[in-house]
């Protein structure tokens, strides 16, 4: 029965997968109606999809009563990742644009009564005070104005704070020495084909993660794509610290 359940659930993500992010309407508009009627089955799909996560956070170091952020957080799913080490987060704010994502988030606070699920815009949204770690997971491909939501996020840490950063890429033509170089094909075909979802794969993340913060560690991996036996997508993880005095602009606060 529970593999029929999962079966089913997988082809209602399969079918909006299909049908793509609607264009019109706002932002949040759009993720609403592209998320809503697979948001009961989004966690079980994603586990499969979203590869890294777990490796990510286990790399988040933290402190007792540390203040974590994640931008395009979803339904939470993240903070289940933390396991143990959840209990020494005081407050774990969730933040989106997708209501109904959202009330998936706001299930966890049952078990998790740390989480704060706010709808608001990754762009513009601040915390009270600054915050031990930022995190986005499959986020920043999905933010329009990602250079402002890199920028917002560096600006709301504390110095040495940890910005976490998972999710697909394409290198650029010429990769920085060290990073993965992947072929003109390649280049040309993950963009395309995640576009359809909504899903913006842009080769200037990663060189823009680099330099806005020198002290990180960068990992660069192929995930596998569900129900596409041979493909393996590129995605990296990527763990920086912020240094007293320093912003997204590399200049004092």
């Amino acid at each position: 029965m529970f593999r029929l359940e999962a079966l089913q659930g997988d082809l209602a993500v399969l079918a909006r997968l299909v049908r793509g992010m609607p264009r019109a309407g706002s932002h949040a508009q759009a993720l609403g109606a592209f998320y809503g009627p697979q948001s009961a089955h989004y966690d079980h799909f994603r586990e499969r999809l979203l590869q890294g996560r777990a490796e990510l956070v286990a790399d988040i170091e933290l402190g007792d009563g540390a203040h974590v952020v994640e931008l395009g957080g979803g339904t939470g799913r993240n903070l289940e990742f933390f396991g143990a080490r959840a209990a020494r987060i005081a407050r774990y704010d969730v933040v989106d644009l997708c209501a109904p994502l959202l009330a998936r988030a706001c299930e966890r606070r049952r078990v998790f009564p740390q989480l704060s699920a706010i709808e608001a815009d990754a762009t513009t949204w601040r915390p009270c005070k600054p915050v031990d770690a930022v995190i986005l997971s499959y986020a920043l491909t999905m933010i329009p104005d990602w250079r402002a939501a890199l920028a917002n996020a560096v600006d709301m840490l504390k110095p040495r704070g940890v910005l976490a950063v998972v999710d697909f890429h394409v290198s650029p033509a010429r990769s920085a020495e060290g990073c993965a170089q992947h072929g003109p094909l390649e280049r040309r075909f993950w963009p395309s084909w995640f576009s359809h979802d909504g899903v913006r794969l842009d080769p200037a993340h990663l060189p823009t993660l680099l330099a806005m913060l020198p002290s990180h560690s960068l990992v660069e991996a192929r995930a596998r794509v569900p129900y596409l036996p041979f493909a393996r997508v590129p995605y990296f993880r990527f763990i920086g610290r912020t240094m007293p005095g320093e912003d997204a602009g590399g200049h004092g606060r």
